[in-house]
């Protein structure tokens, strides 16, 4: 609801400088009323005196927030209602029971995808809790939010860069900063690393293989794929954390997060391939130095690395088949 996109921004308005970095897309507030009981579901919009019962409940709070926490009008629930009535309608066309969708697919035997947005450090269980999102990011997630059994899912594929990026706050630990990370942050992405919802510049860093491999371990993955491979191709040599240095302990185990604060990355820096890989179509065809990058971060994660991508067309993706032998 636009009311849950208002009390995300007050808040971070509010919090100032101990703010969460939050995207301000009501996202947290939506998951408080969810939790609260006081959220509202898409089969409520289209009965009209249940939504106005149900906002009528939603609001009590929220007004007391925004008059004597924020200073801001209060919210009036009939004119909410008739807003909210007018739109379910228009979508109601669309609405469906997607469980069943989605279950009778799996009786007919058809290939169901589930794609999740945000990485595991987001997850509010497993991440680096409270800079998270507010729903699990995890396959095990997915299979949560669309309804089907755990046991249907076959494949698990994570998705990682080869370099590390991030938007929003937190703990970073193998961040770039200065002139180095800003020609990384230039060179990354599709058109350079910055916020999908944002336009906020990411943070960006080296491969980080401690965080990379308990995000894999906590997913279930089976299998991971590799992007932005043609973005290192200008470096010389490139550095990969492949442990963190916390007051003076080594630990390849991803900490809990007030031990982020202390920890320092500790690199194994790899020779550099310095060509464009870019119409590169077979693994086989990719520099030594380039297939050795990713041989020694697919030995890092513990996860075979069976898809890369080297430029940010969707023709630019390299299938590498687990179990074929490829020149070393």
């Amino acid at each position: 609801m636009d009311f849950h996109v208002m009390l995300d921004t007050y808040e971070e308005e509010r919090l100032a400088d101990r703010k969460f970095g939050s995207t301000k897309s009501g996202i947290a507030p939506f998951y408080s009323d969810k939790f609260a009981k006081v959220g509202i579901q898409v089969c409520q919009l289209f009965d009209k005196d249940l939504l106005h019962a149900r906002l009528v409940n939603s609001l009590t709070k929220k007004n007391i927030l925004l008059k004597h926490l924020y200073n801001k009008p209060e919210l009036d629930a009939d004119e909410l209602t008739e807003k909210y009535y007018a739109l379910g309608q228009q979508i109601k066309p669309l609405a469906c029971n997607t469980t069943n969708l989605l279950h009778d697919a799996l009786k007919a035997d058809k290939s169901i995808l589930l794609e999740g947005q945000l990485g595991a450090l987001r997850d509010p269980d497993h991440g680096i809790y409270p800079y998270t999102t507010s729903s699990s990011p995890l396959a095990g997630g997915a299979t949560i939010g669309a309804g089907v059994p755990a046991v249907a899912i076959k494949e698990i594929i994570a998705v990682t860069k080869a370099y590390s990026s991030s938007v929003g706050t937190g703990f970073f630990v193998s961040k770039l900063e200065g002139e180095a990370g800003e020609e990384l942050r230039r060179r990354g992405g599709d058109a350079g690393e910055y916020g999908a919802k944002t336009g906020r510049p990411r943070d960006v860093g080296w491969f980080d293989a401690v965080a990379t491999r308990y995000g894999c371990m906590v997913q279930g993955a089976t299998q991971c794929a590799m992007t932005n491979l043609d973005v290192l191709s200008y470096l010389d040599e490139i550095p990969v954390c492949i442990a963190y240095n916390i007051n003076g302990r080594e630990v390849t185990d991803f900490p809990v997060t007030p031990e982020l604060a202390h920890a320092t990355p500790v690199y194994t820096v790899l020779k550099g391939w310095k060509t464009d890989i870019r119409g590169i179509t077979k693994y086989e065809d990719l520099p030594e130095n380039c297939r050795a990058y990713v041989k020694f971060a697919e030995q890092q994660i513990n996860v075979p690395i069976t898809i890369l991508s080297n430029g940010p067309r969707r023709e630019e993706v390299i299938y590498r088949i687990p179990g074929v032998q490829h020149a070393t």
